[in-house]
């Protein structure tokens, strides 16, 4: 492992150039977006969260923008997959090389409280960016990542760095954080199909809150179902058309959601990148749409928005 860290952490401009052209290679969409996004202003986003006035009791929630969620669970703040870049791409060290926000973070580093555990579902530079990793480093901040990717972190900078599988708890504080399958895949740059991709479980004695991370369709979601029910679902909703092999749709994230047992839901992953086909707001008006007449459970709708429960 520490191997790999030095090669993948301590890569010159020379091999981020060649990472650059695999990646024109494998994904020439990506590039054109790229392209297209060069004189578009990123908008501001439609509410500001404020954490200072969440209590620690129950659990509290802020959809920042993509599939970054803040969250305090009975004081325990928690967030997950911190994209605050204004490009998910290539990190290059002086810029990130990749496709550009819709809309601005809900809230910038600097305005988010002391985050107890960050929670990793995979290292896909949409989920895993290293400038906003490197932001939150602190010696009081944990945090949880897939296995076999906590290489590409400075894990000497953080309190401590658990790597967690399918399967596998990890206890921080109160909380118990538990890895589960999900249909996705964990590489990179391509090459590097070693690396692991979950979902997680988040428990507290009365609480439990669920982190689908990203995944298509899966059944696995039922191996999270119990007495007792998840209070909150974070699903992945956006980015299927026509990548529906490796993202769920609307219709089918609900469906995860069910077999889990969730109450409510907060979905992510739409609204913030253009990273498919769908119009921007496509998945959460069917999202809505499925849910009928339970359609109070889709507890956030907008980036900004908050969620309080308990």
């Amino acid at each position: 492992m520490t191997t790999r860290r030095k090669i993948l952490t301590g890569m010159g401009i020379a091999t981020a150039g060649g990472l650059v052209a695999a990646a024109y290679r494998a994904s020439p969409m990506f590039w054109s977006r790229v392209a297209e996004d060069v004189r578009r202003d990123v908008l501001s986003p439609p509410r500001i969260p404020d954490p200072s006035k969440w209590p620690s009791t129950g659990i509290h929630a802020a959809w920042l923008g993509h599939s970054t969620v803040l969250m305090k669970i009975d004081g325990m703040t928690v967030i997950t997959d911190p994209v605050f870049s204004n490009r998910a791409g290539i990190d290059l060290w002086i810029a990130t090389l990749g496709i550009k926000r819709l809309v601005h973070p809900a809230l910038p580093v600097r305005k988010l409280p002391k985050i107890d555990l960050i929670l990793l579902s995979h290292a896909h530079m949409d989920h895993f960016d290293l400038p906003s990793l490197r932001a939150l480093e602190g010696p009081d901040t944990q945090v949880i990542t897939a296995s076999q990717t906590s290489d590409l972190l400075r894990v000497d900078r953080y309190q401590r760095v658990s790597e967690a599988g399918w399967g596998t708890a990890v206890q921080v504080g109160p909380l118990r954080v538990s890895g589960f399958e999900v249909k996705h895949w964990g590489a990179r740059i391509r090459s590097d199909t070693w690396r692991g991709y979950n979902g997680y479980v988040i428990e507290t004695g009365r609480y439990r809150v669920m982190f689908g991370g990203d995944t298509a369709f899966t059944t696995s979601f039922a191996q999270v179902k119990q007495s007792k029910p998840v209070n909150l679902a974070i699903m992945p909703i956006g980015a299927y058309n026509p990548w529906i092999r490796a993202h769920c749709n609307p219709e089918q994230a609900l469906k995860m959601a069910d077999l889990a047992g969730a109450e409510a839901v907060l979905p992510v992953h739409h609204k913030t990148f253009k990273l498919s086909h769908e119009p921007v707001n496509e998945p959460i008006d069917r999202l809505v749409t499925a849910a009928g007449s339970s359609a109070d459970r889709v507890v956030v709708k907008d980036i900004g928005h908050e969620v309080h429960l308990g």
